[in-house]
C-alpha cells in the first residue's frame, strides 16, 4: 500500500511527505488514533516511500525491486513488531537493540513499526526509551497507539505525532459495501457501529455481527420489562453464553463480552439521540429507530448517560481480566434498575 491507496487520510500522509520532502527525518514517528484506520498501512507506505528506487510526487512507485521486497514481506530492514500475547516486552526491545547494532542490509532507511505501543510493559518502555535517545543513523521508528497518553511522555516527546482520524460514516459504507457486497442499509449500519474504522468494519462484515447485533438488541431491549428474578437468570445465561470468549486480541477484532457490551452502548448511545429527538440518520441502529423512539420516553437523559457509564464501565473491568460472570450479572441488574424511570 502506498500513500495514494491510503482511504481518508490525505491529511497524514500530505504532512509525511512533505517532511520527506525536506531531507530532515525525524527519527521516529507516533502515529495515534483508534484502531483501524490507516496507521500500520500509512508505516508501510512511509518505508516504501523512503526506500524506493523511483518516488513518484513523494511517493513508492510500488514497482521497483526494493518496493516489490517490502510489499511481498520479504524486506529485512522493514519490520513489524507485535504485543507478544496482550503485551510488547522487554525481551522483544532487546532483539530490537541487536538489530540495530548493525547497519541496514540494503535499504536506505531501516524501519521498525512498534505495533499498540501503549502496552510495552514498563521495562520496555524504559529499554526503547534508551534506543530513542541514542538512535544509530539510517533508522527510523514509527509507533502506533490508540492514544498518545497510554504512553510515557518522555517517548511521547522523542517522536513527530501524526494524528489520523476517524473516517466519516458515508466513506465507511461506500467501501465496505463495494469491497463485501453489502446492501446499502447493512453497509450504513455497519458504518455507523465501526466508529470510522475500516479495519473494524471489515471485521464486522466478514464474521456473523450482522446477527449476533439482532440478537443482542433484541435482548437488551426487554429488559425494562424484566422482574428482578428474571433479570438475574438471564444474566446467568448470558454469561455463561459468552465466557469463552476471549476480549485480550487486538481492538478492531475484539469477541465475546467486549462486543456484545458495544453494541450494548450503541443502543443507549441511540437512546440518548432518540430523546434528544435527533434526526434519524444520527442514529446508529437506524433501522430500530421506531423501536428507540418509543422506548426513550420511559427514560430519563440522566439515567441513560449513567447506562452508557456503566456498560463503558464493565468493558474497562473485562479488559482487567475481571470474572465476566460477575461483571455482566451485576451489568444486567443495574441497567434494568436504571430502566423504565420515567419522562424526564
Amino acid at each position: 500500500m502506498r500513500f495514494s491507496d491510503i482511504l481518508g487520510q490525505e491529511r497524514a500522509w500530505h504532512f509525511l511527505k512533505q517532511v520527506m520532502a525536506t531531507k530532515k527525518m525525524p527519527h521516529a514517528y507516533l502515529f495515534t488514533g483508534i484502531p483501524g484506520i490507516g496507521k500500520k498501512t500509512a508505516a508501510q507506505a512511509l518505508a516504501l516511500a523512503l526506500n524506493c528506487v523511483s518516488p513518484q510526487q513523494g511517493d513508492a512507485c510500488g514497482s521497483c525491486a526494493s518496493c516489490r521486497k517490502i510489499l511481498s514481506g520479504n524486506a529485512p530492514d522493514f519490520r513489524f513488531i507485535q504485543p507478544d500475547g496482550n503485551k510488547i516486552k522487554i525481551d522483544q526491545i532487546r532483539e530490537l537493540n541487536r538489530e540495530l547494532s548493525f547497519a541496514p542490509l540494503s535499504a536506505r532507511y531501516r524501519v521498525f513499526v512498534i505495533c499498540r505501543s501503549e502496552v510495552m510493559t514498563p521495562e520496555a518502555a524504559n529499554a526503547f526509551l534508551k534506543t530513542l535517545e541514542e538512535p544509530p543513523p539510517g533508522n527510523i521508528f514509527v509507533l502506533t497507539a490508540s492514544e498518545p497518553l497510554d504512553l510515557l511522555p518522555t517517548v511521547v516527546s522523542r517522536c513527530q505525532a501524526v494524528s489520523f482520524q476517524p473516517l466519516p460514516r458515508t466513506v465507511v459504507a461506500g467501501w465496505i459495501g463495494e469491497k463485501k457486497g453489502l446492501s446499502e442499509s447493512d453497509a450504513d449500519i455497519i458504518a455507523g457501529l465501526s466508529g470510522g474504522s475500516l479495519g473494524r468494519a471489515l471485521n464486522m462484515a466478514e464474521s456473523e455481527f450482522l446477527e449476533t447485533r439482532g440478537k443482542w438488541l433484541a435482548r437488551i431491549a426487554k429488559l425494562p420489562t424484566f422482574p428482578r428474578e428474571k433479570a438475574l437468570g438471564a444474566a446467568f445465561k448470558w454469561a455463561e453464553e459468552l465466557k469463552i470468549s476471549d476480549v485480550r486480541s487486538e481492538p478492531e477484532k475484539r469477541s465475546g463480552p467486549s462486543v456484545v457490551l458495544d453494541i450494548w452502548k450503541s443502543w443507549y448511545r441511540d437512546l440518548l439521540v432518540s430523546k434528544a429527538e435527533e434526526q434519524e440518520h444520527a442514529l446508529m441502529n437506524s433501522d430500530f429507530s421506531e423501536n428507540l423512539k418509543k422506548m426513550s420516553k420511559s427514560f430519563t437523559i440522566k439515567n441513560l448517560g449513567w447506562s452508557f457509564h456503566l456498560i463503558d464501565r464493565a468493558q474497562v473491568d473485562l479488559l482487567e481480566n475481571r470474572n465476566s460472570a460477575l461483571v455482566l450479572e451485576h451489568l444486567v441488574l443495574r441497567l434494568r434498575e436504571l430502566a423504565g424511570s420515567g419522562p424526564g
